[in-house]
């Protein structure tokens, strides 16, 4: 799928050259003119990144950047024909992630886009192994001995959230807060029930569990083995 890049620049040709450079590499770049119609178009539609010239015929691009900055963080690389180190500093500190002078060369954008992008992609997380259970946090998927085992999201990030602090005993509110979800309903008891239903689908025996424990007037622990470390 290719990513989107939104390039608001109003020298048109200018926009149709790296249209046209970096479609084939699998980018699709949208152009708009001003400032202004750049904030629509981010507003109205998804993009993977922006190319921001700093001289525009209405707003400039310091200012557009504060706006996209409030509101999004999707990557800014910004484009300019000065090269004052000053300019380059507000860019940078008002938000945006890289800055490039013009005129560039194409395989510098291109570098320097692939870059922002890069670094603003979450990296691929390792799933937790616990002897048979597997834990895929990219995927969201628990499997036990490769058997995949239903839960809800609710679940799932609980579940997480025990195994990451494997070995610790982790109270109601501070489960709750790590798993991202209001504390406050830590108090309801309801997280006992969605604690049994996780139990349910990764213990051997729900009644007696081995992995998912309960410490009496504490919280729960996710207990491992050292063969596990």
């Amino acid at each position: 799928m290719a990513e989107r890049v939104l390039m608001i620049d109003d020298d048109a040709a200018l926009a149709a050259l790296v249209g046209d450079y970096l479609r084939p590499l699998g980018y699709e770049v949208t152009a708009a003119g001003t400032g202004a119609d750049g904030l629509r178009r981010l507003a109205a539609e998804s993009f993977d990144a922006v190319l921001l010239d700093v001289m525009l015929p209405d707003l400039d691009g310091f200012e557009v950047c504060r706006r996209i900055r409030a509101g999004s963080e999707v990557p800014v690389l910004m484009l300019t024909a000065r090269g004052e180190d000053e300019d380059r500093i507000v860019g940078l500190e008002i938000g945006a992630d890289d800055y490039l002078p013009k005129p560039f060369n194409p395989r510098e954008l291109l570098a320097r886009l692939r870059a922002v992008l890069r670094r603003r992609k979450p990296a691929a997380s390792a799933p937790l192994r616990f002897g048979r259970l597997e834990i895929d946090r990219d995927a969201r998927v628990v499997r036990v001995e490769g058997d995949e085992r239903p839960l809800t999201a609710y679940q799932f990030d609980l579940l997480v959230a025990l195994a990451e602090s494997a070995g610790r005993v982790l109270g109601r509110e501070t489960l709750m807060a790590r798993a991202g979800h209001d504390a406050g309903e830590a108090f309801d008891r309801s997280i006992d029930v969605h604690v049994s239903r996780i139990r349910a689908a990764i213990e051997d025996d729900p009644r007696r569990p081995r992995r998912l424990l309960t410490v009496r007037g504490a919280g729960y622990v996710f207990a491992k083995r050292q063969d596990e470390d």
